[in-house]
């Protein structure tokens, strides 16, 4: 099997649209709703229905703690003692069980906050690290701001707010209905017509308010994830900072990120303060009608024949209901604060999808394979792993070319160095080799299994995950994919002279938190990365600088195990003594064009050392290929 990778075309321009509550909102939060609830028998549906009915339960003993006031003024009107005491012990047993209820219900909000997180993270997790577009949209796409931010931050705010807008959400229309019905049944249609008037006026004008308060929110989050990214990053260089002295600068520009922040808060604040008036407005109103409603049957004698005692409990009893109904609709409107954190983190979390799988669209676009082997022996006998045909690569989304048409075969038993002057395109060849950047033209073959363990990277920054030392050898892979051998992991790091950093660990599998880029001095970083390789040892290796920080001895070394090994090189190096190790030698100009030809080693005697040539070679001629396109002989 081989992979084949053409160039494409460049993405279409995303533009930053901001978070309004509006049909896009509505479309984006559906798709969310169907992450949160995909069946009916999911945890979160049935903890959503067990909610709905811990909701009702609620409802019900306030229901009945709401009766108690009017119970209360009809036995102390009639001066009847011995219902006086039985309203009390019915009083203490509703309160002891709603304190119950009340606290049922708060675990169960709680938890389903919790289930909505684990449905959205795990889901944005595997595609954000579906190959490598957790890369492509940190480094090369670009297209929204601080995704890291997103899939934490405005997950669990967005989750926590939800899960809490849920009651009110489920509840409301069994509870508004019904006490829209007893309404009615005492104080006609009045009471009922006045209520969700005010409710209809007061959701309208929230609804004008919410698109700029969650505009601004939106916005506020990003510039509190490029806050929070300025202060990562003095954290993460805090030695390299340290040696520039650069805390004056650093205070600048920290404070200048601090400052954007807080210019949109406070725009958010105003847009709040309006939102609050008419929400606070509606609150100080909506108490006013049960009064009005009641009022205008007494005064129309419909209670004439009432006594004064079954009047106060009618007017207790009216007041109850109507004021029920007002602060179940009211609740709607009180809740459009948290609505517009839902509305801005929503709209955050529905574009990270978008974007996610879009890029997941174009990398599925971008790859296809075919059977088949090929023929074109441009080195001698020998597997071909990687098959590069007239290649051109830049910079993702620049016109700029580093290199044009590049023809080069990857062949078993081929080392090719990599040299030119620094930023002619040396590292920018592995990213485009690894899919990390797009070809801009021409094809590139994989025979090998380009990111696999048969070809391993070495970049120049060396990376390690968290946990112990052995996770750090077996990386990238887990357990279940790596054949368990301790000896071999003693014995490369004892080759690289690593057995101190055994020693300071405690151990393979010992896991204290350690901080491997605050622990390790930066050869030590190299050393342990080529523990890795050789603890692996792929077919293909391909190294980018990586021994930039080791002594030339221990750079000898390496390169004399790799050849043991017989591990396939392509490297970066600038040590002249790494010729050594390679047949090749791909010079790229910084003009984009590059030659690729043998390397030719000649020691202080000539006739007793006629050269390093490729296997299978004529030491006095062979051929090799420039940008041009041309043939020339050696």
């Amino acid at each position: 099997m081989c992979s084949k990778r053409f160039a494409r075309d460049p993405k279409p321009t995303t533009t930053h649209d901001m978070a309004k509550f509006d049909l896009k909102f509505i479309k984006r939060f559906w798709k969310i709703c169907k992450i949160l609830f995909p069946y009916v028998k999911h945890p979160s549906v049935l903890m959503a229905i067990l909610l709905l009915l811990v909701c009702l339960l609620q409802e019900v003993l306030n229901y009945y703690i709401g009766l108690v006031t009017g119970k209360f003024y009809e036995t102390l009107q009639d001066k009847d003692k011995a219902a006086f005491k039985a309203v009390i012990f019915e009083t203490i047993l509703i309160i002891v069980s709603k304190g119950l209820v009340d606290s049922v219900l708060e675990y169960v909000r709680s938890l389903i906050g919790i289930l909505f997180r684990r449905s959205i993270s795990t889901k944005l997790h595997d595609i954000y690290f579906t190959d490598i577009l957790y890369y492509k949209i940190n480094v090369v796409d670009k297209s929204i701001d601080n995704p890291d931010q997103r899939i934490t931050q405005d997950v669990e705010r967005m989750c926590s707010i939800f899960s809490d807008l849920l009651v009110p959400i489920l509840i409301t229309p069994f509870v508004g209905g019904y006490y829209l019905y007893r309404s009615y049944q005492v104080s006609g249609y009045v009471g009922p017509v006045a209520c969700v008037g005010i409710f209809v006026v007061f959701t309208v004008t929230n609804k004008i308010l919410m698109s700029p308060v969650s505009k601004y929110y939106y916005k506020q989050e990003e510039m509190e994830g490029n806050f929070r990214f300025k202060h990562m990053q003095i954290r993460v260089n805090a030695e390299s900072a340290a040696f520039y002295r650069a805390g004056n600068i650093e205070r600048k520009k920290t404070n200048k990120k601090l400052y954007e922040l807080l210019f949109t808060q406070n725009s958010l604040i105003k847009w709040q303060l309006v939102l609050n008036c008419n929400i606070f407005l509606a609150d100080n109103i909506g108490p006013l009608f049960p009064y009005i409603a009641i009022g205008v049957p007494i005064f129309l004698g419909s209670y004439d024949d009432y006594s004064p005692g079954q009047l106060s409990a009618v007017i207790s009893n009216n007041t109850f209901f109507s004021s029920y109904l007002m602060e179940t609709l009211l609740t709607l409107i009180d809740r459009a604060v948290d609505a517009t954190d839902v509305i801005g983190c929503g709209h955050r979390i529905g574009q990270l999808i978008e974007e996610l799988q879009r890029l997941e669209v174009e990398q599925e676009q971008d790859e296809s394979f075919k059977d088949g082997g090929f023929t074109d022996n441009q080195f001698g006998d020998g597997n071909t792993f990687v098959n590069v045909k007239s290649v051109s690569y830049g910079f993702p989304n620049s016109s700029t070319v580093l290199c044009k048409d590049l023809n080069m075969q990857l062949k078993e038993g081929h080392n090719i160095l990599v040299t030119g002057e620094s930023g002619c395109g040396k590292s920018s060849l592995f990213r485009t080799l690894f899919g990390l950047w797009p070809v801009k033209s021409g094809i590139i073959e994989d025979h090998i299994g380009i990111g696999s363990k048969e070809m391993i990277c070495l970049p120049q920054k060396a990376y390690f995950t968290n946990g112990t030392l052995r996770d750090q050898i077996m990386y990238p892979f887990e357990d279940e994919d790596v054949v368990p051998d301790d000896d071999k992991m003693y014995k490369y790091l004892d080759l690289l002279g690593l057995n101190d950093l055994l020693n300071r660990l405690g151990g393979l599998d010992v896991d204290d938190g350690w901080s491997w880029y605050d622990e390790m001095s930066p050869g030590e970083m190299q050393r342990l990365c080529f523990v890795r390789l050789f603890f692996h040892k792929p077919k293909v290796a391909v190294l980018d600088e990586s021994t930039s920080q080791v002594s030339q001895g221990m750079e000898e070394l390496i390169y004399k195990k790799c050849q043991e090994l017989n591990i396939t090189l392509l490297s970066i190096a600038h040590r002249t003594a790494v010729r050594q190790f390679h047949e090749f030698e791909l010079a790229i100009s910084t003009d984009g064009s590059w030659t690729l030809k043998p390397i030719q080693l000649v020691s202080h005697d000539d006739s007793n050392s006629p050269g390093i040539n490729p296997p299978g070679t004529n030491s006095s001629r062979i051929n090799y290929n420039n940008s041009n396109g041309n043939t020339i002989e050696v």
